[in-house]
């Protein structure tokens, strides 16, 4: 009797003639089978019997085993053997040698059983193996196991339908589930990842292509540490059979958390670095205060907290020196405030130019007193009293989920200015002491500006006062002229200028008109400027020729010290309807005249006051009703990115229409000629005739 091999492809049907290739283990070990009856003759014979052994079905088949393949010397063991087999029914496994057809010996592993049939005729079933073959195969296996069982490496396989067959106890450990609880349930049921449906779309693929997906980047949180953030690298591939069945799919996931947190922690370092370095360059882009503050609360959200305020000591503001911090309570003046998205939280805080009392137990003035930063991680019910000012504002905050919480000192020379205050309401991280060394970095770098800031505002706002109170207040009433007239101090300098102008009523009517220039600035130039103009008054008064005028103020001039000076000075008569005028250097005066384009007055220039020895020429002019002269300094037109003529162009095109009321006319000369960083101030006097 013989037996036929039948396989089957992946698919479960049969293979088709010369397409036979191994499908399973058995097959890969290339067992082969014999049956013997009672008397030792060789009744079965398979194929694989045929490929171990050598001899075919029909040179095997009736003959005695013993004597076919059985070596004389072990003969009489074998003839035991097999006794003891039939009348016992005992099985026996060992290898055993065996004589080939080519006549050589190879060892075989065998299986001996008896086997009975339907009519009670003993039989002897041997299953036999190549020894060298099967020891390789279970060397491999258990090389496996071990591999799979140590490997730091967590490995699963699936079957088709993606559920578990098998899991190692290094996944065991990776996802904190135990292996038996892997076993039959769906890969989505355990993998901790947001992204779940994009994993397992991905392994469908590989099992439907057949082509692995390598090293796939995934974040989660695994149960058994929910509240941390862990990373794995995973790959997928599909399992075959040696037939190319598929039999499912194999995962292996690698953890890599603490690569993914040093990752993490140089890309936040990296930003935190492009933070500061941002910081250099947008923080106290100008000497204002309130800018500089949100400059600062600007680069601080969203990077660092979602909600921040900026807010200085009242005291600070005034640049009065605080005596030694004690435990009362504190007066900030708030300067900005920046949310990352809209919250209610916003409510709960002081809106920029407030004043607002925080009492001595609040964090934002334990923060000023102590010259520290107050750091509190999570924010819990207790806390919140102590962060808002007042119970609607802890109720808002509370309202807003701030669930963390930092004041930062804005420190300079020394000195506390006030506190940076962030929140956090939508990061769900908490501050912790990095955030502490990034804010302080943040705070020092505008409390120096903000300082900076407040002196320059402080020692400004001193020079314009000075400034102002050296130049006069209009006449009550002048006959036969209306005047307007405006000082601008320079936007990019605190110190004081030289520019001034003057009305003068004298005698008969008229009215003298006085624009002039102090070249430089400081006290010293104010004080020059002060002493030229009383001087001016006193030459007014002796009703001289402006340019003898002039003269006697180059004299005075010239025994001052490194001092020049440009000046204008007209007397009009309204009765003449005449204006005399005279030039000692100075821009030339603009005229504006009804039905007529405006013009520059061709002046003689003349030398300016200090250069001593130069005549001033005076020249006359006619000033009708509705004619309009404009008087200024050079800071009016003169920039450093324009030529002159091109500027005093611009200057008669806002004259086109000199019937505008004087006031409008003054603002519109300086709003449409001046910048916000020119470096020279501004003396403007407008009159018309009536």
């Amino acid at each position: 009797m013989t037996a036929e091999s039948t396989q089957s492809d992946g698919a479960g049907g049969p293979e088709q003639p010369g397409r036979s290739r191994p499908t399973g283990l058995l097959d890969v070990l290339n067992v082969g089978a014999l049956v013997l009856d009672a008397d030792g003759r060789i009744v079965f014979w398979t194929p694989q019997a045929e490929e171990l052994i050598g001899y075919t079905a029909e040179e095997a088949l009736g003959k005695y085993a013993a004597r076919l393949i059985i070596h004389p010397e072990h003969m009489q063991s074998v003839s035991e053997l097999f006794a003891d087999v039939l009348e016992t029914g005992r099985s026996w496994a060992g290898a055993f040698p065996i004589r080939h057809k080519d006549g050589s010996t190879r060892l075989m592993e065998f299986r001996n059983m008896r086997l009975l049939d339907d009519l009670g005729d003993v039989y002897a079933l041997g299953i036999a193996a190549d020894h060298t073959l099967l020891q390789r195969v279970e060397t491999d296996l258990a090389l496996c196991e071990q591999l799979i069982n140590q490997s730091p490496i967590g490995l699963a396989l699936m079957d088709p339908d993606l559920r578990y067959l098998m899991v190692n106890p290094a996944l065991e450990r990776i996802d904190g589930i135990p292996a038996e609880d892997h076993v039959g349930r769906h890969l989505r049921e355990t993998l901790p990842f947001p992204d779940v449906d994009t994993v397992e779309s991905a392994l469908r693929q590989v099992l439907t292509t057949g082509t692995p997906l390598l090293d796939q980047y995934h974040v989660g949180r695994p149960p058994s540490d929910p509240d941390h953030e862990h990373a794995w690298s995973l790959s997928f591939y599909r399992l075959e059979d040696p037939g190319g069945r598929i039999l499912g799919a194999a995962a292996s996931v690698v953890d890599v958390t603490e690569r993914h947190r040093a990752a993490a922690e140089a890309d936040r370092a990296r930003r935190r670095l492009a933070l500061v370095a941002s910081a250099s360059t947008r923080v106290g882009t100008t000497l204002e205060v309130e800018q500089t503050a949100r400059e600062l609360a600007d680069i601080a959200a969203p990077e660092l907290a979602d909600v921040v305020a900026v807010d200085v000591l009242d005291s600070v503001l005034a640049c009065r020196r605080k005596r030694r911090p004690d435990s009362g309570p504190e007066f900030f003046r708030a300067l900005a405030l920046k949310a990352s998205h809209p919250t209610v939280a916003l409510r709960a805080a002081d809106s920029p130019g407030d004043l607002a009392t925080y009492d001595g137990d609040r964090l934002v003035t334990l923060c000023v007193h102590t010259g520290r930063p107050v750091l509190v991680r999570h924010v819990g019910e207790r806390d919140l009293p102590r962060i808002a000012r007042d119970a609607e504002g802890t109720a808002l905050l509370a309202q807003a989920g701030v669930h963390s919480y930092l004041a930062v000192p804005l420190i300079a020379h020394g000195e506390v200015l006030g506190a940076l205050d962030l929140k956090r309401t939508r990061n769900p991280l908490p501050f912790d002491e990095d955030d502490v060394v990034l804010a302080g970095e943040l705070a020092t770098r505008a409390a120096v500006a903000i300082d900076n800031a407040r002196w320059f505002q402080s020692v400004r706002n001193t020079a314009v006062t000075l400034q102002r109170s050296l130049l006069p207040e209009h006449p009550p009433h002048l006959t036969g002229l209306e005047v307007a007239s405006r000082y601008q101090p320079a936007q990019a300098t605190s110190e004081v200028g030289g520019d001034w102008y003057d009305v003068i009523p004298l005698a008969d009517d008229r009215t003298a008109l006085v624009v002039g220039d102090v070249m430089g600035n400081g006290i010293d130039a104010a004080a020059t400027m002060g002493r030229l103009r009383t001087a001016t008054c006193a030459y007014a008064d002796l009703d001289l020729d402006p340019g003898e005028v002039l003269q006697h103020l180059d004299k005075i001039t010239c025994d001052l010290e490194h001092y020049i000076v440009t000046c204008i000075y007209a007397v009009y008569d309204p009765h003449s309807k005449r204006c005399r005028i005279a030039n000692a250097g100075h821009m030339p005066p603009a005229l504006a005249r009804s039905g007529a384009a405006p013009e520059l007055l061709d002046l003689p220039s003349g030398a300016p006051l200090g250069v001593g020895g130069v005549p001033f020429e005076t020249t006359t002019i006619e000033l009708n009703p509705n004619d309009l002269l404009v008087l200024y300094t050079d800071g009016l037109v003169e920039t450093r990115l324009h030529p002159i003529d091109d500027r005093l162009n611009v200057l008669l095109s806002f004259l086109d229409e000199a019937d505008r009321p004087l006031e409008e006319i003054c603002d519109l000369l300086l709003y449409g000629l001046r910048n916000s960083d020119d470096h020279d101030d501004v003396a403007l006097l407008v009159a018309r005739a009536k």
